[in-house]
């Protein structure tokens, strides 16, 4: 089967999120009674690139990280002693810290934890667009203890002036500091936002490395007991990504804003566990389709290995879909075998892209073959514009996919308009197509 795509100018990818207070317990309920909406950005909003550009440098980013993945895999088999994490992403939420209101950029992280800001006074600092934050000035602002639950649950940590802790990721980026606690203000449209006592954070002194200046920290989403979802307690969260050609905002929800509808598809698959890398969603991928062919992967090639490495992860701070070399190996010849198109070597360098094919001129739109992911209980049948970008100027339409080794992630052009439901209580995540819109 074919699907057709249509050439549209790509735009940036925007998000947004919502409000709400605290829950007394950190454990994740059934109902939750707790929950907001806030707005996220994408790391290259605003800026004057054109959309192969945004890709290149999406596609960078994102070799960036599959390195620091790499590195996570090769600190545990080598003993290192600081384990290290997954660092940048691709989308900012704007948030406040302390009492009076402080704003800031922070990239936001489905593959780590720790929710941390650069502080005064700063020993090693990057630049940031805001001014610094200085716990001296906020009257929330407290330094929590050795023995608090979050001190413990902490890498890498030292009793020193207080909880010290050192969090180092996989570029060999770090930020170092004090374990604090303090109210965090999330945005949602102009006035419109929702205050949370009692935030725990590591307010960074000493940070280091190229993978943060986008913002002035990070807000770790991962499964983990630091990161902003255990610490409220919610049983989901959810995320809807607009088309990455579209103007309008998309959605992040927490806790009871999450909400599927009871009208729409709803594709389950479960949670898969790794216990080498605990913060990371991880989906049981057994196979993949291109057009009417079910390509002949083998069985382990999506499968977790004992050692923690392999297994698929999915991921927003990612902007393509990598599969493990072998995969995506069939992968590409299926799509040259499908496409009535001529391949174009010349393109990765404009692109960053490695399959992409020469458009006839005049076309307004080309055939595709259809991409399925077989994952446990669901076939998630992708949009054409979720796996084929095109530009009808350029005259090329690429692939956004690439290979990798030692894991396979699901990039979030994959995931754009499906609302993505991570259950953290029935560990499940769910696909529900969805106009993010």
């Amino acid at each position: 089967m074919a699907s057709p795509i249509h050439f549209v100018p790509l735009l940036l990818l925007l998000l947004t999120m919502g409000s709400v207070p605290l829950p007394s317990s950190s454990r994740p309920m059934e109902e939750d009674s707790f929950g907001f909406t806030a707005m996220l950005e994408h790391v290259d909003s605003g800026r004057n690139l054109t959309k192969f550009e945004r890709v290149r440098r999406g596609v960078g980013r994102g070799r960036h990280r599959l390195q620091r993945l790499r590195s996570m895999v090769l600190a545990r088999d080598t003993q290192v002693e600081a384990p290290v994490h997954a660092g940048n992403g691709e989308f900012l939420m704007q948030l406040s810290i302390g009492t009076p209101l402080n704003w800031y950029s922070a990239i936001v992280d489905t593959g780590s934890d720790l929710i941390w800001t650069q502080c005064q006074p700063c020993t090693q600092c990057f630049n940031q667009s805001t001014p610094i934050f200085d716990p001296k000035k906020s009257s929330t602002y407290s330094e929590l203890s050795c023995s608090s639950k979050l001190c413990e649950a902490l890498p890498e940590s030292n009793c020193g002036k207080g909880c010290e802790y050192l969090y180092t990721y996989g570029d060999y980026s770090s930020t170092q500091g004090v374990l604090a606690s303090d109210t965090f203000t999330f945005s949602h449209s102009g006035s419109d936002h929702v205050a949370i006592k009692g935030v725990g954070f590591g307010c960074g002194e000493d940070n280091e490395g190229d993978g943060f200046k986008q913002g002035a920290g990070l807000v770790g989403l991962g499964r983990g007991p630091l990161s902003l979802v255990s610490q409220t307690g919610v049983s989901k969260f959810s995320y809807c990504l607009t088309s990455i050609d579209g103007t309008k905002s998309s959605k992040l929800q927490i806790g009871s804003h999450v909400s599927t509808g009871t009208d729409r598809t709803v594709l389950t698959t479960p949670l898969i566990k790794n216990p080498a890398q605990p913060s990371f969603y991880y989906l049981s991928l057994q196979g993949i389709s291109v057009g009417n062919t079910h390509l002949p992967i083998k069985k382990s090639t999506f499968e977790l290995q004992d050692d923690g490495s392999g297994g698929l992860i999915i991921d927003s701070g990612t902007t393509i879909t990598y599969l493990e070399q072998s995969a995506y190996s069939m992968v590409r010849k299926a799509f040259i075998s499908h496409t009535k198109l001529p391949v174009d070597d010349s393109a990765s360098g404009t692109t960053g892209l490695d399959l992409c094919f020469k458009l006839p001129k005049g076309q307004s739109k080309v055939e595709i073959p259809e991409l399925v992911l077989h994952f446990e209980g669901a076939d998630l049948d992708l949009p054409g514009e979720n796996y084929m970008i095109a530009d009808s100027d350029l005259g090329i339409a690429c692939l956004a996919m690439g290979s990798s080794s030692g894991m396979s992630i699901l990039g979030n052009i994959q995931q754009q308009n499906i609302m993505v439901v991570h259950d953290l209580v029935k560990e499940t995540l769910s696909f529900v197509p969805t106009q993010c819109d």
